[in-house]
């Protein structure tokens, strides 16, 4: 399989740079821009505005293919694609989990892309696969023009308690025009998690995972 970082055209960070520090940053929370921004991508951006004024706690599902795709993976592998997002790369856009999967947003045209530049890169399961190259892969479902997403509550305070909602915010729309990564920075990440994931399944811990959801990624290293 080849590296495709450099076609990406991304510049890892330097080991030198410190990790995020969940004491400094925190984006659970929606900002009055990033709200605009959601909002924008579905036909009556004011409805949708005024829907979350009175009721902030609602999740909204909201139309892709305008204002943003949607990549939606399996929830371990997604944590790998956004760790390697966040160590390696550029960074992310707008990150939410729904139902036990991870939706990464993405710039539009992506669900179109992706696809293809998957089986390009000789995506999937193989068993002849040997150091360097994917083992066995979860889907990736693309979602863009004609598909929606659910989105979840603008508040992390709305997603705790016993009755935690399905959806949450993992990094949180920010301002009206979020960087989001495209096709090509997507497929590098998902290289990279794969290979992470095939390295994984040969080690052995004796140390229970550490709470995934306590992670938090630093928005000011973001390209």
């Amino acid at each position: 399989m080849s590296d495709t970082r450099d076609q990406a055209g991304i510049s890892p960070r330097g080991s030198g740079v410190d990790a995020p520090s969940p004491d400094r940053y925190d984006v659970s929370d929606v900002t009055s821009d990033g709200a605009a921004w959601l909002a924008s991508a579905g036909t009556y951006p004011r409805s949708t505005l005024a829907l979350w004024e009175e009721r902030p706690a609602a999740p909204v599902v909201l139309p892709c293919g305008a204002a943003f795709d949607v990549v939606n993976a399996p929830a371990v592998f997604g944590r790998r694609m956004l760790d390697r997002l966040w160590d390696e790369g550029p960074g992310s856009g707008p990150v939410a989990v729904y139902r036990g999967r991870m939706l990464l947003f993405a710039s539009p045209g992506t669900a179109q892309r992706l696809p293809s530049l998957l089986a390009w890169e000789d995506w999937g399961s193989r068993s002849d696969a040997g150091p360097g190259r994917c083992g066995a892969v979860p889907p990736l479902l693309c979602h863009g023009t004609g598909d929606a997403v659910t989105v979840p509550a603008l508040t992390a305070a709305a997603c705790e308690g016993p009755d935690r909602p399905e959806s949450r915010w993992l990094v949180a729309p920010d301002c009206r025009q979020p960087w989001l990564p495209g096709p090509e920075i997507v497929l590098w990440a998902a290289v990279r998690a794969a290979r992470a994931a095939a390295s994984a399944a040969v080690r052995i811990s004796i140390f229970p995972p550490a709470d995934q959801d306590a992670k938090v990624y630093d928005v000011s290293r973001r390209r």
